[in-house]
């Protein structure tokens, strides 16, 4: 049983029959959608080009070509569908060594998959939002898919993060166990 057919499942009986127009918000989360995912994309083509890690390299171009290329993709032609005009995007990144770059002026590995990881966790917070306020079933359905692939990838860069010790984690908290004191008013 494959978690996408289950939900597919789900979501179908929703989808049958006259589709309603697209509203104002699921036309402009898609479309907000859309533009944070390419430029999620030029960040991982900088990310891949700077990376010293052969395995974050490996994550990196996983996740472009597994969760933000198909994405993209799917966005775009859903909403060239509908009718809905496209934002311009800015070009791809050329692959290459930049590994030269002065320390200071590039961000390293460590710094580099906890911002893949800050990206991931914030998609799928977004993508939850474009899901909660979809009314169409198809539209909810496209963000439910883009939650699942982002918290996949996202639990592959956190098993990444704990590999190398790099995944910042808040410190414990413990109440402490305090006498609440009460003010009556005639005391104030």
């Amino acid at each position: 049983m494959k978690l996408f057919d289950v939900i597919h499942d789900v979501f179908e009986p929703f989808m049958d029959g006259e589709k309603k127009p697209l509203n104002v918000m699921e036309v402009s989360n898609l479309w907000f959608f859309l533009i944070g995912t390419e430029t999620t994309m030029r960040n991982e083509e900088i990310g891949y080009n700077l990376a010293d890690d052969p395995e974050l390299k490996q994550i990196i171009k996983d996740i472009k070509e597994n969760v933000h290329i198909p994405i993209r993709e799917e966005i775009s032609q859903f909403l060239k569908k509908e009718g809905v005009p496209l934002p311009q995007s800015t070009p791809e990144k050329p692959a290459g060594d930049f590994r030269s770059i002065p320390e200071g002026a590039k961000l390293n590995d460590e710094e580099m998959a906890n911002l893949i990881s800050y990206n991931l966790a914030m998609g799928v917070t977004y993508a939850a939002r474009g899901l909660t306020e979809s009314i169409r079933a198809d539209v909810g359905f496209i963000f439910f898919k883009i939650i699942m692939k982002k918290t996949t990838a996202g639990l592959t860069v956190k098993q990444y993060l704990e590999k190398h010790e790099w995944l910042r984690v808040p410190p414990s908290y413990k109440a402490k166990t305090t006498q609440t004191c009460y003010t009556t008013s005639d005391e104030l």
